[in-house]
């Protein structure tokens, strides 16, 4: 639904017509500015590859002055509701007066024995964030943007991992009119803006933190001196019956992101998966390499915790930045309906909490934003890229 005279719009059409949704979708949003639009993203999920690219190419010709970027995705985010496997397509337009906008399009290239990335735009000072919309499958997303600091400095970036409904080889990007069936595209915002992030890991701590006093890779071996596994049955056996389902069904731990802080709480950790166990070595396997001296602690996911981290967050940051304008939202792909019954919960926590404006986006197949800091790769997550209004 478009917002009449704002800076941030929306729109959300769906039907078998992709073209006319991209169509409605784009003109909704950019309908609802009050003035000529300066950023469009659009989102399209459809059955068939060339059905997405004639509706990404009717998208970028329905906005000519505007820098545009798209992608193909299992479901998409406008209007204050999601809409999972159905073809449609939601649409963001926003005006920025004063910024600068660097639309690129990212592409590896082997060189001495590795691959490295080319298409980044050069940085500049006065660089505030910049969004990325990658292909699970022929972008090296992980890697890149876990080493993004060598490159970008300490420069957020936010935004998801496309995907088609047919899997590999069915994404499709989009920017400023051409079309990419593999690699990145963004747009990187510069200049006076008050944009913050916002990434919402959806778990919450069981037991206590710890510190990883051995390890080998992947592998805890020892936590506060002890056997990983050890300490995690200890863990597992004061839970009650719920967690302990929990715990079955999915295992986290969380890498907290500042040593120095005096506790460690929910928001404080990056999350990773916990992979399996070794019971000959009482070793623990994670998702992720960690030094000895990390300090951890162990997680569950579920929808009562993944809707309170959002709302907390959410709250929190309206607290601290006040009014918001609008907002870019990359939700996983395994939230919406099958995490919490319904597609449409991250949307309306961002409409219950930051009021009715502009946002739009999609269900992605792994999100990208900075926690502590420092850009990473998540899944399970809500990454939020989010535009305050002006202090006054």
């Amino acid at each position: 639904m478009a917002l009449m005279t704002s800076r941030f719009a929306d729109g959300l059409a769906t039907g078998p017509d992709l073209e006319s949704a991209a169509e409605s979708a784009v003109r909704q949003a950019v309908s609802g500015l009050s003035g000529p639009p300066d950023l469009v993203c659009f989102f399209v999920c459809g059955d068939d590859p060339d059905d997405v690219v004639r509706a990404g190419q009717r998208a970028m010709r329905c906005a000519p002055g505007a820098n545009i970027i798209g992608c193909s995705a299992t479901g998409v985010i406008g209007d204050g509701q999601g809409v999972e496997l159905t073809p449609s397509v939601s649409a963001w337009a926003a005006t920025l007066e004063g910024a600068r906008l660097t639309t690129f399009a990212l592409d590896t290239m082997r060189a001495n024995e590795r691959y490295v990335v080319v298409g980044l735009p050069d940085r500049d000072p006065d660089d505030r964030v910049a969004i990325l919309l990658a292909d699970p499958y022929t972008f090296p997303t992980d890697a890149f943007v876990e080493r993004s600091s060598e490159v970008l400095g300490e420069l957020p970036l936010i935004g998801g991992m496309a995907n088609g409904l047919q899997g590999r080889g069915s994404v499709r990007l989009f920017a400023d009119g051409e079309v990419y069936n593999e690699g990145a595209v963004g747009v990187m915002l510069s200049g006076p803006m008050n944009v913050s992030t916002v990434v919402s890991q959806g778990c919450r701590p069981i037991g206590p933190t710890m510190v990883v006093t051995r390890a080998e890779e992947n592998l805890l071996l020892e936590l506060a001196g002890q056997p990983a596994l050890a300490r995690l049955e200890e863990i597992v056996s004061a839970l009650d019956e719920d967690d302990r389902e929990l715990v079955a069904s999915g295992l986290q731990i969380g890498l907290a992101m500042d040593e120095y802080a005096e506790r460690h709480e929910r928001g404080d950790f990056l999350i990773r998966g916990v992979l399996g166990i070794d019971p000959e070595r009482e070793a623990v396997a994670i998702g992720d390499v960690v030094e000895i001296g990390r300090t951890v602690r162990f997680q569950v996911r579920d929808a009562a915790a993944a809707d309170e981290d959002i709302y907390q967050l959410l709250e929190a940051h309206q607290e601290e930045f006040g009014g918001v304008d609008g907002a870019l939202l990359f939700s996983c792909n395994g939230r919406g309906s099958s995490m919490f019954g319904s597609s449409d919960h991250d949307a309306m926590a961002l409409r219950d909490t930051l009021g009715p404006v502009g946002v739009a986006g999609f269900f992605a197949a792994g999100e990208v934003g900075p926690v502590g800091g420092h850009n990473h790769v998540h899944a399970f997550t809500a990454s939020i890229l989010v535009f305050s209004s002006p202090r006054r």
